[in-house]
């Protein structure tokens, strides 16, 4: 199912405001995976597609702890273990000289796995088209309903020029 094509149905809007009320609107009617594109961020508008808080800061914490600990660990296991050297007397497993090495690791494994989990949330990359309208930067915000969300592509249009949008089109994504 991976190659099948799907169709949606896009809305052209001119304000946040219509934008945000149609995505409201078509989340209280239960309509699923509803999408937005706008120029730039709309207050409110991940509440109103009903999306929810991402997993991507998680990975990047519970790695960096992760990557961190590992450089504790080398670090131990390589001057109390593999190659003891006393050094001015200071214990084998003197920590606070590892601090560096361990936010390093920190931060590296951390932002490593951020990027593969980034990666992974965005789905890239994409081999699906994608919607190429240049007022979208501009000054137009679009609303796109998918026509599996099990309505009709006649009630979502309806729908759209109900709501207040410019333009309404079936769209491939």
């Amino acid at each position: 199912m991976k190659d099948e094509v799907r169709h949606a149905v896009l809305g052209i809007f001119r304000d946040p405001d219509s934008i945000l009320n149609a995505a409201r609107d078509a989340g209280k009617r239960g309509w699923k995976h509803l999408d937005a594109i706008t120029p730039y961020p709309v207050h409110g508008m991940e509440h109103a597609l009903g999306l929810r808080q991402s997993w991507v800061p998680w990975v990047t914490l519970v790695m960096g702890f992760t990557g961190g600990l590992l450089g504790l660990i080398f670090q131990g296991w390589t001057s109390a273990i593999d190659w003891p050297l006393n050094v001015g007397g200071k214990s084998f497993f003197s920590w606070p000289a590892f601090v560096p090495v361990m936010f390093e690791c920190a931060i590296l494994i951390g932002g490593i796995c951020t990027f593969i989990a980034l990666w992974m949330a965005c789905r890239l990359p994409k081999t699906r088209p994608c919607i190429h309208d240049e007022r979208l930067t501009d000054d137009r915000f679009a609303l796109i309903v998918p026509l599996y969300s099990g309505v009709s592509e006649e009630e979502i249009e309806e729908f759209m020029k109900g709501a207040g949008a410019d333009e309404v089109r079936r769209v491939e994504i």
